[in-house]
């Protein structure tokens, strides 16, 4: 007989807490607890246990598992509260964890999620280190998800925790091209554990490894391996760091990915490593392209933003040690090859935007008249006037830090994307931190847009939030 996963005392009853309290009443009972003393980072931690303990995620007709609901987004989304969270002050810093509890205890709630309770698996030795690794591969290849499942519980025992990721992406990446999120939800899952110090890592990998390990099963991109072995990229010594001495040579990449076709996007990135490129000098330009491809996406879909997210998980994975160089080449290869990033073929306009006549056009302003003029076109919805705007803003050279936490204010307003527009500003905020300064801004345009089109759609976590909030 089968029992459910148990947490230790510390911890369980923050975890009861959300499984237990009604949707009704979870965001005023949330911020009771954040103002009697209870942290956010326990308060999170209680997030993701519970909605991995006690929800799943909804199936397709089709047999397949949806993407939307379960424990994927609320996990994913943790990265971006805890960051967003230490940018504001006061009560405000607790509005993102709010919606992140809050997404939890929907999900936990609602029927086609739950009732769901996760079973205490033993682990599984098929014989040692890599005979488990073997047996893990071949039931994610059979889709065989409790046999994976077993067999991972395992390796993430006995192997460094850097080791266990590069197994996690030899499956990962290849299925990016069936889902997007099938890479990024264990990269944001490790980034959640590399805050707790790996405290649950038993657990909490046991989310992605079930989502990645159901049918249909990863097949090598035959044009890609032809691309690696065209340019010889895994023979070749490639160079793992970027540096000012780079700079040329990522506006090319940067011009190229805008100018090619969407289809030769891996082969300008690989030509780009061939020829002398870093990694992590093409994980940047690859970055810029991204927000260069999402201004000019013909868009008002607010969970359009995977363009953004996808590159962020990537980047992080260029810098973690222990990733294997090939894993890091497909991920950088693969970036355009998902469904939700795909989709943006034939509705990307024609570039720049915003145009510089746009921008040239709106008069001098100060950064505080500015602010607030961003501000309104974002509650507005208007799209075209938040990205001119926040063009200008960067154009004057004005606080970035003051954009970013009146942009950060706005977006925690939301509790209609399932996590997407926390986790769309905090990457594009990381990747405004990570690309140099003379072109990084072009992240905080795409941050404004993104806001631009996801403001407004439900906001109620938020209104009922503040009536509760001492500010």
């Amino acid at each position: 007989m089968y029992t459910s996963v148990q947490y230790p005392d510390t911890i369980e009853p923050q975890v009861q807490f959300i499984e237990e309290t009604a949707p009704e009443d979870i965001v005023e009972k949330t911020i009771e607890k954040l103002h009697a003393g209870v942290s956010i980072k326990e308060m999170c931690t209680a997030s993701a246990l519970a909605v991995v303990r006690s929800s799943e995620m909804p199936f397709f007709p089709t047999g397949q598992w949806g993407h939307h609901g379960g424990h994927m987004h609320p996990v994913s989304g943790i990265h971006a509260v805890k960051e967003i969270a230490s940018r504001l002050s006061g009560d405000n810093r607790f509005l993102p964890v709010v919606q992140n509890v809050a997404l939890s205890n929907k999900h936990i709630h609602h029927p086609s999620m739950g009732p769901y309770v996760l079973p205490a698996f033993e682990p599984l030795d098929a014989g040692g280190v890599e005979e488990t690794k073997q047996a893990f591969l071949d039931a994610v290849r059979r889709g065989s998800v409790n046999d994976a499942d077993h067999y991972f519980l395992w390796l993430v025992q006995n192997v460094p925790h850097e080791e266990a990721l590069d197994i996690l992406l030899t499956v990962a990446t290849l299925k990016n091209l069936v889902d997007d999120h099938k890479f990024i939800y264990p990269i944001y899952t490790w980034r959640l554990l590399e805050w707790l110090d790996w405290e649950h890592l038993q657990v909490l990998t046991r989310g992605p490894v079930r989502y990645i390990s159901q049918p249909p099963s990863a097949k090598p991109v035959q044009e890609i391996s032809e691309l690696i072995e065209k340019y010889q990229l895994l023979t070749t010594p490639l160079r793992q760091t970027t540096g000012p001495d780079e700079t040329e040579a990522i506006v090319r990449l940067r011009a190229g990915l805008n100018d090619c076709a969407f289809t030769d996007i891996p082969e300008t990135t690989a030509k780009a490593l061939a020829d002398g490129l870093s990694l992590e000098g093409a994980g940047e330009a690859l970055s810029l392209a991204a927000s260069d491809l999402f201004l000019r996406l013909d868009t008002s879909n607010p969970m359009d933003v995977h363009m953004h997210t996808g590159v962020n998980a990537r980047r992080h994975v260029l810098r973690v040690n222990g990733i294997c160089k090939e894993n890091k080449i497909l991920a950088l290869l693969l970036w355009n090859s998902g469904p939700e990033v795909r989709n943006a073929q034939g509705r990307i306009d024609d570039g720049p935007y915003p145009s510089s006549d746009a921008v040239a056009a709106i008069p001098q302003q100060g950064q505080s008249q500015l602010l607030s003029a961003i501000e309104e076109a974002i509650a507005a919805n208007d799209v075209d006037g938040a990205a001119t705007l926040t063009a200008k803003y960067g154009e004057l050279e004005h606080e970035p830090q003051a954009l970013i936490t009146r942009l950060t204010e706005i977006v925690c307003r939301d509790n209609a994307t399932e996590m997407h527009a926390l986790k769309h500003h905090q990457a594009t905020v990381e990747e405004f931190q990570t690309t140099r300064p003379p072109f990084r801004a072009r992240h905080l345009v795409a941050a404004a847009k993104a806001a631009a089109i996801s403001y407004g759609t439900a906001q109620e976590v938020y209104e009922r939030a503040k009536q509760f909030l001492n500010n």
